[in-house]
């Protein structure tokens, strides 16, 4: 049970990140075996889902192992990382951002019955997007700012040029949306909207 506890504490700073099975059971004093079936236990009470990197052709240097975890709240996250967000600017709220659309994402796929995959996509070096959708036909890229600025479409432009998807977008806070090149930067309630709206995937 102490490791199980010390495994939970763990989960404040690993959501949203890449999961290092091996440096969790280092903290919790059990093997990487152990953390891997305590994510499963996870799963399956439905406190959190894992999310894998996208599996599509490689071209880069890529992360092909390693998942993601997201808790099954965001509110409950947050508690849990102890995460204060007064204003909807700065990493926390980028971090908060993330994890709602991707429980948006989530809700959506079950509701509308599409049941597509959510995978995430990132690069040894440090390119990444956030969520791929479906077989690579729609990436995102979740900023917390209201002014995109060049370098943050960095990870998008990326997996543009390797995969071609239907649709490439960041959310973000900015006030319209717009296009940048081919991307759609969308604010996120503008985003929510076309997504329901089944306008996304």
């Amino acid at each position: 049970m102490l490791a199980f506890s010390r495994f939970f504490d763990s989960l404040a700073y690993c959501q949203g990140e890449l999961i290092n099975y091996s440096n969790i059971a280092r903290d919790c004093g059990v093997d990487a075996k152990t953390v891997r079936e305590y994510f499963h236990i996870m799963e399956d009470t439905l406190i959190g889902t894992l999310i894998f990197p996208y599996s599509g052709r490689k071209s880069r240097d890529l992360i092909t192992q390693m998942p993601k975890f997201y808790m099954f709240d965001v509110g409950v996250g947050g508690y849990i990382a102890g995460r204060i967000i007064p204003d909807e600017k700065g990493e926390q709220f980028g971090r908060a951002l993330e994890h709602f659309i991707y429980m948006e994402l989530k809700a959506y796929s079950s509701y509308s019955g599409k049941d597509f995959d959510i995978c995430y996509w990132r690069t040894k070096s440090g390119l990444e997007v956030d969520f791929v959708l479906g077989k690579g036909d729609v990436c995102i890229e979740v900023k917390g700012t209201d002014s995109i600025k060049p370098g943050d479409l960095k990870g998008i432009k990326a997996f543009v040029e390797d995969y071609r998807p239907v649709k490439a977008i960041v959310v973000c806070n900015e006030k319209e949306p717009r296009l940048s090149e081919e991307i759609y930067i969308a604010p996120w309630r503008n985003f929510l909207e076309k997504l329901w709206n089944g306008e996304i995937l």
